[in-house]
């Protein structure tokens, strides 16, 4: 359970997204669904984009822009208050323009300065559509990557978290391939003591246990169904136990996710992309929540995507944005 959000604790910044997603119409059903439980929050985006959108939605939600963050405790209660960064062009359903991408950049840039000079207590990002930037001359690999590097390039580090799991993957956006031939102890144990250390300051686990999934099935089985385990991954957590942190592995990853598992760790280090997602998706669709760690700001993600097949429909569900925001806050309060 999260701790309730300090009442003079900086607003949350909720970043604009992908103006053709769903990101606008589910920051508008986050403040109308879950504004009495998060604490107050603030969308960077475009007031009249928003207002449109709330007025074909229906549902009754008003949008109010507010010249600073400070402003947004006293409009939350009525309104979701907006900061405004205005679009280029007019943004519609289901159809990227390359035109808005700087708003979508800018809008994460002024997050992220936020939360680092403490005006907001961290940020939550909407999806965005990384096609369309990198078609716009973006540079960054995606959300993560260009938030680290606003903080001053630290080592960032993904976790999908859930009621039911917490997952790291170690590897990420790579191919199969790439992951195997790139996986190395040093990587584990860098991305151990982050996840080790996160759970701590913002998870309020005084003595986090650290599950090391393996690579191969069963875990390599003595080296007969591979040697990675036996010379990659076993080292590393050896190193991680050498310096005080509760790991241990390789755990054989078929098993590792099972009820009873779960009970016997607080986060799951996984070698590969779709070892941690799998899990982590199937137990929570809906309301997995995607979060940074290793960064000296609270950063958290719904986990989906843009979703434009349905924009602007009024069928996309915040749940995932929601949980984004509760986690957020919840960080933020531990971390106060």
């Amino acid at each position: 359970m999260a701790p309730p959000p300090h009442s003079d604790a900086p607003p949350l910044a909720l970043t604009m997204g992908e103006p053709a997603g769903v990101g606008g119409e589910l920051s508008l059903r986050a403040w109308a669904t879950a504004r009495d439980q998060t604490g107050p929050f603030f969308a960077i985006d475009d007031p009249a984009r928003l207002a449109a959108l709330a007025e074909r939605l229906g549902g009754g939600v008003t949008v109010e822009e507010i010249a600073a963050p400070a402003e947004a405790a006293t409009v939350f209660a009525h309104a979701l208050p907006v900061l405004a960064e205005p679009l280029a062009a007019r943004a519609e359903p289901g159809k990227p323009n390359t035109a808005n991408a700087g708003a979508v950049v800018n809008s994460i840039e002024r997050a992220t300065r936020l939360a680092l000079d403490g005006t907001a207590a961290g940020l939550v990002t909407n999806p965005i559509q990384k096609s369309v930037l990198y078609a716009a001359g973006f540079e960054h690999p995606g959300h993560t990557e260009f938030v680290a590097k606003l903080c001053g390039d630290f080592e960032p580090v993904m976790m999908l978290a859930c009621e039911a799991l917490r997952a790291v993957p170690v590897t990420v956006h790579v191919s199969l391939r790439d992951a195997v031939d790139s996986l190395t102890t040093e990587t584990i144990v860098t991305k151990g003591r982050i996840t080790a250390a996160a759970l701590k300051r913002d998870f309020g686990i005084a003595r986090p246990r650290l599950a090391v999934a393996g690579l191969n099935p069963h875990g390599g089985e003595d080296g007969t169904l591979g040697t990675e385990d036996r010379d990659i991954v076993a080292p590393a957590v050896a190193i991680l136990q050498s310096e005080g942190i509760d790991a241990f592995g390789p755990a054989p990853p078929d098993t590792l996710f099972s009820p009873r598992a779960r009970r016997g760790y607080d986060a799951a280090l996984c070698m590969l992309h779709d070892q941690a997602l799998i899990p982590a998706k199937t137990l929570a669709f809906h309301d997995a929540v995607n979060v940074t760690l290793g960064l000296p700001i609270i950063r958290t993600s719904p986990d989906h995507g843009t979703a434009l097949d349905i924009a602007g429909k009024g069928v996309a569900r915040a749940d995932s944005l929601v949980a984004a925001i509760e986690m957020a806050a919840g960080m933020a309060a531990r971390r106060k």
